[in-house]
């Protein structure tokens, strides 16, 4: 399980805790969409297109790891290493996000602090730099939305 703390009021950046060990920090980038993190001494970039509906991850040689489309959509999808993952908005008003396999819920993303802007992602079968992936994709795609509707992000 991935806890994400937002460290910064004026940036998206989280310190990001796998299992009570910290990992990464979540660095979101600040005029587009996406952001960048570092693990295991490995570098990785997410860069997301204009609408923030689709979103990439390479690493530090440019190969693409991980793709994300159809973001902030009802249902969305996550293709990484030759698999696709399904997301889907848990409920119309909330903004958590369940991992779908075969029709069944086996994980999420959400908010856990509105305030503070924390995150949880529970992701079983995932490696860990596409956890951290998903988690930067939900966290850009909430900003967003919080932008769209004037709420701030």
């Amino acid at each position: 399980m991935l806890q994400a703390r937002k460290t910064s009021v004026w940036r998206s950046r989280y310190e990001v805790v796998a299992d009570g060990r910290p990992v990464t920090t979540w660095d979101g980038a600040f005029w587009n969409n996406g952001g960048d993190f570092t693990l295991d001494g490995r570098r990785y970039e997410v860069r997301g297109n204009a609408w923030g509906s689709r979103f990439t991850m390479v690493d530090g040689s440019g190969a693409q790891l991980a793709r994300a489309e159809r973001v902030g959509r009802k249902r969305w999808t996550v293709e990484a290493g030759g698999r696709v993952h399904h997301f889907q908005r848990a409920s119309v008003f909330g903004s958590e996000q369940e991992l779908v396999t075969d029709g069944r819920r086996v994980g999420s993303v959400r908010c856990t602090s509105v305030w503070r802007g924390d995150v949880t992602a529970d992701l079983p079968g995932l490696p860990l730099p596409v956890q951290i992936f998903v988690l930067g994709v939900a966290v850009a795609m909430w900003n967003a939305q919080a932008a769209a509707s004037g709420a701030g992000g």
